[in-house]
C-alpha cells in the first residue's frame, strides 16, 4: 500500500513537471515585440504563430483524449513533448531564413500538435490515481502549465537572450534543445494506474453528451474565459511597455525587463489559480466557483478600462490570470463530476477545443487593436473581454447542478 502511494505521488510530480515544460508556450508575450521589431512583421502576423499553436493544442487534445486507452498515456505524452521541442528547433530555421510560413509550421502546427498530445494525458492519468481529490490534484497538475511562463520568461529566455546577445534564432534553438533533453524523462514516467479499470469508450456515448445544451454552455463559458485571458498572455508585455512609455520611460532594457517580470509574476498567479480555484471548487461546488471567477474578472476589466496606472494594470493582469487559470483548474473535475470517469478523458479532450478557438480570438483581438487603433488598443481589447466574460456569467446561470455516482 505504501509503495502504491509512492508510485501515485511520483506520477503526480512527473505529470506536473511535464505541464511545467509545456507551459513555456505561455511566455509568447516575451517574444512578441522582439519578433515584430527584428523581422518587420505586424503584430497580427506574429501573433498568428501563438494562435496556431493553441488552436492545434485544442484540436489535438480532443483527439488524444479519446485515444489514451488505445495508445497509452506514456506514448502519447512522449510523442507530444518530442514534437513540442521540435517546434522550437524548426523555429530556428524559420527565423534564420526570415520565413513566417516556416515559423507557423514549426512553432504553430507541429509544436501545437505536440502540446495537445502531451497536455491531456497527465491530467487524465492523475485523475485516475486520485479519484477522491479531483479538484486539488488535477489543479496541481495544470498549475504546472501556468507556471511554465515563469520558467521561460525569467530563466530560459533571458539567459539565452543575454548569452547570444539577442540572437532570436539561437534562443529558439537552445530552448528546443533544453526541452528535448528534459521533457521526455517526465513524459516517460506517466502511466495509467495498474489497478484502474480499463475504460472502453464508445463514440456514440461521447456525441450524446457533447450535443446536449448543458455541455454547450460549459464549452462557451470556458471559451469566453480563454479569450479574455489570452489577450494578456499574448500581449501583456507590449501593453505594459506602452503604458510605461506614455509615463516617460524610454530605456529599452528597462522596458523589456519590466515586461519579462510581469510575465513571470502573472505566470505564478496563473499557476496558483489552477490549484487554488480547483481546491475552492471542492468546497463551494464547480458552478458557484466558476461564477465567482467570472464576476471577479468583470470587475477587473471594468477598472482597467478607466485606468492608465502601471501598478493597477499589473495587478489587474495578475488577478485576471489567477481567474483564467482557475477555469483550467475547475474544468477536469467539473467534467468528471458531470460525465463520469468513463467519459472524463474524452469529453475533457473535446472541451479543450474551446482553448484552441479562444487561442485564436484572444491574441488576434489584441493584435488587431494594436495594429489599427494603437492609442486605444488596450481600451478596445478590455471592452471586448468584458462583454464576453459578462455573457459567460449570464450563461452560467442556466447551468444545472449534476453529478454522476461512480
Amino acid at each position: 500500500m505504501k509503495q502504491n502511494n509512492i508510485n501515485k505521488w511520483f506520477v503526480a510530480v512527473a505529470a506536473t513537471l511535464t505541464h511545467l515544460g509545456l507551459g513555456t508556450v505561455y511566455a509568447w508575450s516575451f517574444f512578441q515585440k522582439p519578433l515584430t521589431e527584428t523581422f518587420g512583421w505586424s503584430n497580427s502576423q506574429t501573433a498568428w504563430t501563438f494562435s496556431i499553436a493553441i488552436l492545434m493544442l485544442g484540436l489535438t487534445a480532443a483527439w488524444a483524449g479519446t485515444k489514451i486507452e488505445k495508445f497509452g498515456a506514456r506514448k502519447l505524452a512522449l510523442t507530444g513533448v518530442l514534437l513540442y521541442a521540435a517546434g522550437y528547433l524548426i523555429s530556428y530555421f524559420a527565423l534564420q531564413y526570415h520565413s513566417l510560413f516556416l515559423l507557423y509550421l514549426g512553432f504553430g502546427f507541429i509544436g501545437g500538435i505536440g502540446l495537445g498530445l502531451a497536455y491531456v494525458t497527465p491530467v487524465a492519468v492523475v485523475s485516475r490515481y486520485f479519484p477522491e481529490k479531483q479538484g486539488v490534484m488535477t489543479g496541481l497538475v495544470v498549475m504546472g502549465f501556468g507556471l511554465g511562463a515563469f520558467v521561460m520568461s525569467k530563466i530560459l529566455a533571458p539567459f539565452f537572450m543575454e548569452l547570444f546577445n539577442g540572437d532570436l534564432p539561437k534562443v529558439f534553438l537552445s530552448t528546443g534543445l533544453i526541452l528535448l533533453l528534459i521533457l521526455p524523462f517526465f513524459a516517460y514516467s506517466l502511466r495509467t494506474s495498474e489497478t484502474a479499470e480499463i475504460l472502453k469508450v464508445d463514440k456514440p456515448d461521447i456525441l450524446k453528451e457533447i450535443l446536449k445544451f448543458d455541455y454547450a454552455l460549459i464549452w462557451l463559458i470556458f471559451m469566453f474565459n480563454i479569450v479574455a485571458g489570452m489577450i494578456f498572455i499574448a500581449f501583456q508585455s507590449p501593453l505594459l511597455q506602452d503604458l510605461m512609455m506614455r509615463g516617460g520611460t524610454t530605456d529599452l532594457e528597462t522596458l523589456a525587463k519590466s515586461g519579462a517580470t510581469l510575465i513571470a509574476v502573472s505566470a505564478v498567479f496563473n499557476g496558483i489559480g489552477r490549484f487554488f480555484w480547483g481546491s475552492v471548487s471542492d468546497k463551494l461546488g464547480r458552478i458557484r466557483t466558476l461564477q465567482l471567477i467570472l464576476l471577479i474578472e468583470i470587475l477587473v476589466f471594468a477598472i482597467l478600462m478607466f485606468s492608465k496606472n502601471v501598478l493597477i494594470f499589473s495587478i489587474g493582469v495578475c488577478v485576471v490570470l489567477l481567474c483564467y487559470g482557475g477555469g483550467f483548474g475547475i474544468l477536469p473535475s467539473l467534467i468528471r463530476e458531470r460525465y463520469g470517469a468513463k467519459l472524463m478523458a474524452s469529453v475533457y479532450g473535446v472541451t479543450l477545443t474551446a482553448w484552441g478557438i479562444g487561442g485564436i480570438f484572444g491574441p488576434q483581438i489584441a493584435a488587431f487593436m494594436k495594429d489599427h487603433f494603437a492609442a486605444d488598443s488596450a481600451l478596445y481589447s478590455y471592452s471586448v473581454a468584458l462583454g464576453l466574460i459578462a455573457t459567460g456569467l449570464v450563461l452560467s446561470l442556466f447551468l444545472r447542478k449534476k453529478t454522476i455516482s461512480e
